[in-house]
């Protein structure tokens, strides 16, 4: 970023942006920094915030958590008053630290590490925990799909792990028989063994954990071998590139969404007509929940009438904004508080089906 001078510099409010914007997140990195530059742009367009406009200072933390501590130090260098993290759980565990000595408010949009909250009083997360869509997923199956026999295909990553401790905890609420559990890395593409032990479990339902260039892959050759499943997964499916790499075979597949996709909400509306026009592709999770992160910061440093980080803290805690994601807030220990919108692959597109908004299901954790 160019350096500002003048009386200009004084009107400016520094906010930080951190993400993977090349190495292995590259895609997600600049998917959500899009977002972000969506988001600061909307909000100096409509006056900026308290009399001042944003500016966005940009850091690649190229996913690796030992480029995400010196970054950290930059941004925090740099003046900034607030960050908002599109890292994933890696390079967010290790900047969180660095933030909450310096006091400023950090803004996870998309890690799902437990402990990332738990760093101190200044760290915030704007997407739910695994732990909590997981339950939401056993209720997906069991109340709206109406179906008991399932197979779990567990990733072994902490989104993934998370994900299938909230579904077992969930599943007996909703009549369901976990036929077994299968674990799968992140590098697997070739998923011939699997299948077949899983054809021979005659699922009516895979609970897919993973992420769309693993389960892309895995729903083609399920669909292949013959089984006729229901395939049930998480916000990671909801880019357009699942349903490209699976092909015909993604139709029908359900996920947890974070973009409800059929709302008339204005915010979830305008947002996804904005996002579209300015990268001429669709919004996806990462990128919601980054604008959703912005515009939470927005909301809060308005009603704290001060870009002062320890006034932002406290305006962070007591904000409920509408945003990209739908309605959200925190809960004592920072986790979000929000419902899933669920979608579903109809003529090779992700579509609106229902949502899932019970809040006792779907209560964060708290310590």
């Amino acid at each position: 970023m160019t350096a500002m001078h003048g009386a200009w510099a004084q009107v400016v409010t520094k906010i930080g942006f951190e993400a993977g914007l090349t190495g292995p997140a590259a895609a997600d990195g600049n998917s959500a920094l899009a977002a972000a530059k969506l988001a600061i742009e909307q909000t100096n367009a409509a006056g900026g915030v308290n009399g001042k406009k944003l500016e966005l200072v940009v850091m690649d933390d190229q996913g690796k958590p030992e480029q995400a501590v010196p970054g950290a130090n930059r941004l925090v260098g740099d003046g900034v008053r607030a960050v908002v993290s599109a890292g994933f759980s890696g390079p967010s565990r290790a900047a969180a630290p660095v933030f909450q000595k310096a006091q400023i408010p950090y803004l996870a949009s998309v890690a799902f590490a437990p402990e990332i909250t738990r760093t101190g009083e200044y760290i915030f997360r704007v997407t739910s925990v695994g732990e909590v869509q997981g339950r939401a997923a056993a209720k997906v199956i069991g109340s709206a799909l109406h179906k008991k026999r399932v197979v779990l295909l567990t990733i072994k990553t902490d989104f993934g792990k998370t994900l299938a401790a909230g579904f077992k905890q969930a599943a007996p609420k909703f009549g369901i028989d976990l036929v077994k559990e299968y674990e799968y890395a992140p590098s697997d593409r070739q998923f011939g063994p699997l299948i077949a032990s899983i054809k021979a479990d005659n699922p009516e339902v895979i609970y897919v954990t993973g992420f769309y260039f693993t389960a892309g892959p895995f729903v083609a050759q399920l669909r292949s071998a013959g089984v006729k499943a229901d395939i049930v997964g998480a916000e990671s499916l909801s880019s357009q590139q699942y349903i490209d790499i699976a092909g015909k075979a993604a139709e029908g597949t359900v996920i947890t969404n974070v973009i409800d996709w059929g709302s008339h909400q204005p915010e979830i509306v305008d947002f996804l007509k904005a996002y579209e026009a300015k990268t001429n592709s669709k919004a996806e999770a990462v990128s919601a929940s980054t604008h959703a992160a912005v515009m939470m910061l927005v909301a809060a440093m308005r009603k704290a009438q001060s870009d002062d980080p320890a006034k932002i803290r406290t305006a962070l805690e007591n904000t409920e904004a509408m945003t990209a994601i739908g309605s959200i807030s925190f809960n004592k220990l920072h986790e979000v508080k929000k419902g899933f919108p669920l979608s579903i692959v109809r003529d090779g597109k992700w579509q609106s089906f229902g949502g899932v908004y019970d809040p006792v299901l779907l209560a964060p954790p708290e310590q």
